[in-house]
C-alpha cells in the first residue's frame, strides 16, 4: 500500500496516477500507517506558490525530498510540474523509466496533432513533449507519425457540421476474463432481443430528426458483440438505421462482427446486403490454451474459417483486434499469433496492451487468478509492430488505457486506404458523435468554442429500456446547444 498524504488535492488524481504507472495493480490510502510501503507527502505553502515533495519508505526519515516553485492559477503548468518532479523522485527510486514519462492521458496523439495545427514543427514538437513530458524518443516518434497520418486522413471530414453515428450492442456469447464493456451473454436475452431493439429504435430516430441537416461521415456498429444478435435482429436494425439517417455522404460503415463463435454465413449475407465496408473479426490471441482461459468460447481454426469465409465473401476491409500481456503468454506465444495473423493478410490490426479494468473479472476475483503470469515487454510491442510493417501496413491512430500491463499502448495498423475513420474521430475528438444503446457515450463538439461535452447512456439493458427517454433527454440537453 501506498500512502498520499496531501495538504491540498487539487492535484490527487494526477499523482495517483503517475504512482499506477509505476506500480501497476498497487492500492492507496490517505493515512499515514505501518501498513504502507512507502509514503508521498505534497504539501502547497500558504502562498500557494511553492510545492513540496517527500517520499518516505516505511518506518524510516524521508528519504527525498524536493521543493519547486508552481503558479497555482495555472493548473495545467502546475501540474505538468508537479508530475515532472515526481517522475525522477520515483525513477531514482525504482530504477524504472516510462515509455510515455509523465503522460498518463490515454490520447498522447492529441498534443502532436494539437501542436501540428499551432504551426510547430517535427523538431519542435519532439521538444515539446522531451521536456514537457519526459516521453520517449521511440514514443515521440510514433506520435507525430501517427499525427501527420490523421490529419491526412481527416482532410475529407467537416469537423463543424458533420457527425459520425456509433450504435452500442451490449450482447456477447460470453464475457471474457480481462472485459469491463457493457457487454450481457445474449443467452440471457433469447426471445426478448426485441425489446432492446425497439427502445434503440427510439432513440436512433430522435438522433436522426436532431441531426437533420447535418453530414453523417461514419457509422460504427460496437459492443459487446454486434453479429451475436440473431441474423434477423440484425437485418431488422440495419433495415431501420437506414430508413431513418441519410447514408448518401457516409463514408465508412463498421461492424465488429468480433467474436468467431458469433458469426454465420447467413449474418455476413445480412452485412453485405447493407453495405457494410468494414467488419472486426477479432482473435485476441491465436494461442488455444489462453484462448479457453481467458473464456472466449472458439477456436483457433474458428477464427482463420471466419476470415476465410469474409473474404470468399467479398468483404475487402477486415481489421483484426490482438492483445499483448494476456495471461500465461509469452514472446513466443506472441511471434506464433503475428505469424498466424500475418499468414490470413487481413487489411488492419489493431493491437492492445492488455488493461485489467476494476470491472473485470481478471480484477474482481484476484485471489483466484493469483497465480497467472501477465508478461508485457517493449520487445514484445516491437515485435507487432514489425509484423505490422512487414504486411505493408502503417500505425494510423494510438490511445492508452489505465491499468496497462507495461504502460503501453494500443495501436491501429492499416494498409493504405484501410484505415478506420471512426477510430481517428473518437480518439482524437475532433468531431460530434452521436451514440445510442445502452453504455454508449454521446460526444458533443462546440467547434467555435473547441470544447466537447458528454452525455452517457445507462449500462444496464433492462434500465436502458426503461429510461430511453431520459437517455434521449440527456442528449436533447447538448445537441439542442449545437450551430447549424
Amino acid at each position: 500500500m501506498i500512502g498520499i498524504l496531501l495538504n491540498d488535492s487539487a492535484y490527487e488524481q494526477d499523482i495517483r496516477e503517475l504512482l499506477m504507472a509505476f506500480y501497476p495493480g498497487e492500492t492507496f490510502s490517505h493515512e499515514e500507517t505501518t501498513d504502507n510501503t512507502f509514503e508521498i507527502q505534497g504539501i502547497l505553502d500558504d502562498s500557494h506558490s511553492n510545492f513540496t515533495l517527500r517520499m518516505k519508505a516505511a518506518e524510516q526519515p524521508f528519504e527525498q525530498e524536493c521543493s519547486f516553485a508552481v503558479i497555482y492559477q495555472d493548473r495545467f503548468e502546475t501540474k505538468n510540474r508537479i508530475k515532472r518532479h515526481l517522475y525522477l523522485m520515483l525513477k531514482e527510486r525504482t530504477g524504472k523509466e516510462l515509455p510515455w514519462g509523465t503522460l498518463t492521458g490515454i490520447r498522447p496523439t492529441k498534443i502532436a496533432m494539437t501542436k501540428f495545427q499551432e504551426g510547430m514543427t517535427e523538431e519542435q514538437i519532439y521538444h515539446y513533449m522531451k521536456d514537457t513530458y519526459y516521453t520517449s524518443d521511440e514514443k515521440i516518434a510514433l506520435s507525430i507519425e501517427i499525427a501527420k497520418r490523421e490529419k491526412q486522413l481527416l482532410s475529407t471530414i467537416d469537423y463543424e457540421h458533420g457527425y459520425s453515428l456509433y450504435i452500442g450492442i451490449p450482447f456477447c456469447p460470453t464475457t471474457c476474463l480481462y472485459c469491463s464493456f457493457t457487454s450481457y451473454p445474449i443467452g440471457k436475452w433469447q426471445g426478448r432481443t426485441h425489446l432492446y431493439l425497439e427502445a434503440l429504435f427510439h432513440e436512433m430516430e430522435y438522433v436522426a430528426e436532431r441531426m437533420k441537416g447535418r453530414t453523417l461521415d461514419t457509422v460504427y456498429f460496437g459492443g459487446g458483440t454486434p453479429t451475436s444478435l440473431p441474423a434477423e435482429d440484425l437485418d431488422r436494425l440495419i433495415t431501420k438505421l437506414k430508413e431513418t439517417f441519410d447514408f448518401s455522404s457516409v463514408q465508412e460503415f463498421t461492424v465488429e462482427a468480433g467474436r468467431p463463435d458469433s458469426i454465420t454465413r447467413e449474418k455476413f449475407q445480412v452485412l453485405k446486403k447493407h453495405g457494410v465496408d468494414r467488419i472486426s473479426i477479432n482473435p485476441q490471441t491465436m494461442k488455444q490454451e489462453t484462448l479457453d482461459l481467458i473464456g472466449r468460447h472458439h477456436t483457433v481454426e474458428m477464427v482463420k474459417d471466419c476470415f476465410k469465409l469474409a473474404r470468399e465473401m467479398g468483404f475487402d476491409n477486415i481489421n483484426m483486434d490482438l492483445i499483448i500481456g494476456l495471461p500465461e503468454e509469452t514472446m513466443e506465444d506472441v511471434v506464433s499469433t503475428m505469424e498466424e495473423i500475418k499468414a490470413l493478410g487481413p487489411d488492419s490490426v489493431t493491437v492492445h496492451s492488455l488493461a485489467i479494468k476494476r470491472a473485470a473479472r481478471l480484477n474482481m476475483f484476484k485471489e483466484k487468478y493469483a497465480d497467472l503470469k501477465i508478461t508485457n515487454t517493449q520487445e514484445m510491442i516491437d515485435l507487432t509492430a514489425r509484423y505490422a510493417r512487414e504486411m505493408g501496413m502503417e500505425p494510423y491512430y494510438l490511445y492508452r488505457q489505465k491499468n496497462m500491463a507495461g504502460n503501453f499502448e494500443n495501436v491501429g495498423y492499416a494498409l493504405p486506404g484501410k484505415a478506420c475513420i471512426y477510430n481517428i474521430l473518437i480518439m482524437e475528438e475532433k468531431q460530434t458523435i452521436a451514440a445510442c444503446g445502452a453504455g454508449t457515450t454521446t460526444k458533443v463538439l462546440y467547434a467555435s468554442e473547441n470544447r466537447l461535452e458528454r452525455a452517457e447512456n445507462v449500462k444496464d439493458v433492462d434500465l436502458y429500456i426503461q429510461k430511453t427517454d431520459e437517455m434521449i433527454a440527456r442528449k436533447e440537453k447538448l445537441l439542442a446547444k449545437l450551430e447549424m
